[in-house]
């Protein structure tokens, strides 16, 4: 049986409420335990990182905090308030974006429509049919894309035709634009090279100094030392440790991936 061995880092200071808190998160498939007594914690502006093997439960975990399942066990506090998720777009009422590795971006629109899909601006209706406020909702685009610091030729341009590091700063902003209080971001780099990661990691800074907190999702061990304030350590099922980074190293962190220390 894995033990569980973790520093007391994850108290928050005194009169400070977490804007995401999770307590004994667990779930189950049939007889198979993906997931069992997740707690984690994720202060206002903060950048926290989860990291672990394939397998590892961090997939189920992202999930059920992304309102696409439900846990089986424990709760989820948004700012101190119990909430609870029964589809996605509970979470992002309650200020919770997920950006996934895909990205869920319509390759063959705009800018501006993948901006605001499911969120237009509507100018009128008459007989059952929309008129968007085009002008209003490319204002408020370009204004988007500025405060994140995302840099693409034209709202009106497809995204299909963007570089990869154009995409995730279009999703990035879209997450972003809607009164977030936290970003959750599933491998941002994964397929991006060195200068497209190092912009993915300037918009992250810049969202950080706005005050919105990112949740993390990395195997890059340089951009999970670079960015994060603190690290969560899952391993079969269950998280193995909570480390502060800057009281850490990449050695230390991959040893508890693997099981090297309990």
């Amino acid at each position: 049986m894995l033990e569980i061995s973790r520093a007391r880092t994850n108290a928050a200071p005194a009169g400070v409420v977490p804007i995401l808190e999770s307590r004994g998160i667990a779930k189950h498939y049939g007889g198979v335990v993906a997931l069992t007594d997740a707690n984690l914690i994720v202060m206002p502006g903060e950048i926290v990182a989860i990291v672990g093997d394939n397998g590892a439960g961090k997939s189920t975990f992202v999930k059920i905090l992304s309102g696409a399942q439900q846990a089986d066990e424990g709760k989820i506090l948004v700012a101190g308030t119990p909430v609870s998720f029964h589809r996605p777009s509970d979470a992002r009422q309650a200020g919770i974006e997920t950006v996934y590795q895909d990205l869920s971006l319509a390759e063959h629109l705009d800018v501006l429509t993948n901006l605001f899909l499911g969120r237009e601006e509507i100018r009128f209706k008459i007989a059952g049919l929309s008129f968007l406020n085009r002008s209003k909702m490319r204002k408020r685009a370009e204004e988007l894309l500025n405060e994140v610091g995302v840099n693409v030729p034209g709202v009106r341009d497809i995204v299909g035709g963007l570089s990869g590091g154009q995409r995730q700063g279009v999703a990035i902003a879209r997450a972003a634009g809607w009164g977030s209080q936290l970003i959750i971001m599933d491998e941002p780099t994964a397929a991006l090279g060195v200068q497209e990661t190092a912009h993915v990691h300037d918009i992250i800074r810049r969202l950080q100094s706005r005050g919105v907190a990112t949740l993390l999702v990395s195997h890059n061990m340089r951009q999970v030392m670079e960015l994060s304030d603190r690290v969560y350590v899952f391993r079969r099922g269950r998280i193995a440790r909570e480390l502060i980074t800057q009281n850490t190293s990449t050695d230390e962190i991959i040893s508890y991936i693997t099981g090297a220390r309990n």
